[in-house]
């Protein structure tokens, strides 16, 4: 076997492919804007994997038929299955000119033209992939015959064979336009596309399982898809769930379809993109689950009319400087009013912002707000901002939930602080990044399940460090601020603390409790049983 060389070894890297992307786009004429290079990428790339999965379909189409005892190459068998191919597992059958392996093998001065082509045929061919991308993109570009062919040959290389199937390339392609360039938004303000390892917590944390799920600012789908992946790896059922979302960005809204079209998951993201402030597309529904990366501490989002909007007329109007409680309460208002849940990331200034107490402290007072956990600086590459997980919920009240057994929590409050986690560096970048890997997503989760669940003492509900779980009155004796540091225990850095000792600890104890509360109800059944009473 030859060698691997390091020419081998780069052809392969999504990055260092983005990135001759880039600079063909750079150096083409007639490229356009950001948004236009990146509309041209991403449509491309959209192209390239739809085709991919027709490919992948029809090699397992002509499988199963061999195995039935069928010959594929039949004339007959053909046309019966393959002509019009249909597939069960969102696969979208393509006509000739819309596959990628036609367009890769256009001849360069054909290209543009080609490209339009597939993309008209794909829209007028399917209800649900019209409106993912704009037709005639390519012919109004008009890149010169040697750009277009350098960036399909470029394409090309991009594959779910190569990089792995349960990954959201088309967010990570996304992702990697808005780092490189994003010229239009400050370091606190506008899009930032979400981590997986991010979406993996909130997701593991609340557990969207079955029912509604909701993302108001929905940017890429990244949220559904990776919550998509939880329920696959969980159940194996994506139809227990329904997708609802809005993204404001005609560009972004686009993307969210044709990502979420790909991986074959129903969705409903209104008929247009537009604000979910000024123009909510599903007013009036309320969803089992909400997750969601709003734009952190948006300007520019009020407008006169939402003054006594009554999503917040319960509470007081967000200032009109900074959207993040705009958010919070935008969200609150979709949820399920008996046991909705919602996970959510805010900029850590939301925690304690003076201007915001009095929305925040009718929070508490009214218990929506169940966990607050304080993110690695770390994990977002295209923003620094210091970011905090919010977990609200409807239902603190107790009882069943996806198999486990809750206790009422009422006025309680779980804080966690997850700073320290940056023990897991990402190569390549140009700043300093870090991941949260499956073992610390779970560690998080564990700590927020175990705190939930019948048996554990939430007066005694603690590591030093790590997490505190208080009640609301030393939450108002801090004036209402939300800042895990202000209620944790931190001690000498030196000091090792052993989680695993500590949660077999704690587990412990939630057993040895509930064992003493069935022996004295076993106790007290019988004293009455002996005065001639039964308990109920």
């Amino acid at each position: 076997m030859a060698k691997k060389t390091k020419t081998d070894d780069k052809s392969i890297n999504l990055d260092n492919i983005l990135f001759n992307c880039r600079d063909i786009l750079r150096a083409a004429r007639n490229s356009g804007s950001f948004f236009e290079k990146r509309d041209t990428m991403l449509t491309l790339v959209f192209l390239r994997f739809i085709g991919e999965k027709y490919e992948d379909g029809i090699e397992k189409l002509r499988g199963t038929l061999i195995e039935q005892g069928l010959d594929p190459n039949d004339e007959n068998i053909r046309a019966a299955f393959f002509d019009d191919a249909t597939f069960t597992d969102g696969t979208y059958n393509l006509p000739p000119e819309a596959r990628w392996s036609t367009i890769i093998n256009t001849p360069a001065p054909q290209l543009n033209v080609a490209l339009d082509t597939a993309l008209h045929s794909i829209a007028t061919g399917s209800k649900e992939l019209k409106g993912c991308f704009v037709e005639g993109t390519f012919t109004s570009r008009n890149l010169g015959a040697n750009d277009i062919k350098k960036l399909v040959d470029e394409v090309n290389k991009i594959s779910h064979k190569t990089f792995g199937e349960e990954k959201d390339l088309i967010g990570r392609v996304y992702e990697y336009f808005l780092k490189e360039f994003a010229i239009n938004s400050s370091k606190e303000e506008g899009e930032f596309y979400t981590p997986h390892d991010a979406v993996q917590l909130i997701a593991t944390m609340i557990e969207p399982f079955d029912g509604t799920l909701y993302d108001p600012c929905c940017g890429s789908g990244g949220m559904f898809i990776q919550s998509a992946d939880l329920v696959k790896s969980k159940q194996g059922n994506l139809n227990s769930i329904n997708v609802y979302g809005q993204e404001k960005d005609a560009t972004t809204y686009r993307l969210a379809k044709m990502n979420l079209a790909l991986r074959g998951i129903s969705h409903n993201l209104g008929e247009t993109n537009d604000s979910s402030f000024t123009h909510d597309l599903h007013k009036g529904l309320y969803f089992d689950y909400i997750m969601a990366n709003p734009p952190f501490n948006l300007k520019g989002w009020y407008d006169d009319n939402l003054k006594n909007d009554s999503r917040w007329s319960d509470y007081e109007t967000p200032p009109e400087s900074n959207a993040n409680y705009a958010w919070v309460l935008h969200m609150l208002s979709h949820l399920k009013p008996k046991d909705g849940v919602a996970g959510f990331l805010l900029a850590n200034g939301a925690l304690n912002d003076e201007d915001t107490v009095n929305i925040r402290k009718k929070l508490i007072e009214n218990d929506k707000i169940e966990a607050i956990i304080v993110l690695p600086r770390e994990l977002f590459i295209t923003t620094d901002i210091s970011v905090t997980l919010w977990v609200l919920n409807q239902n603190k009240k107790g009882g069943d939930y996806h198999g486990r057994k809750l206790r009422n929590r009422e006025h309680e409050y779980l804080f966690v602080d997850l700073r320290t986690w940056t023990d897991n560096p990402v190569k390549n970048e140009g700043k300093k990044k870090v991941r949260l890997d499956t073992n610390q997503i779970e560690k998080a989760a564990e700590i927020y399940h175990v705190w939930q669940s019948e048996g554990t003492d939430g007066s005694r509900y603690e590591v030093p460090e790590l997490y505190r779980s208080v009640n609301i009155d030393e939450i108002e004796e801090h004036h209402w601020a939300l800042t895990p540091s202000k209620y944790i225990e931190f001690i000498d850095h030196d000091l090792d603390i052993d989680y695993p000792k500590e949660m077999a600890r704690i587990q412990k104890e939630m057993k040895d409790l509930l064992v003493t509360e069935k022996e004295s109800q076993k106790m007290l059944e019988d004293a009455f049983k002996g005065i001639g009473y039964g308990i109920e």
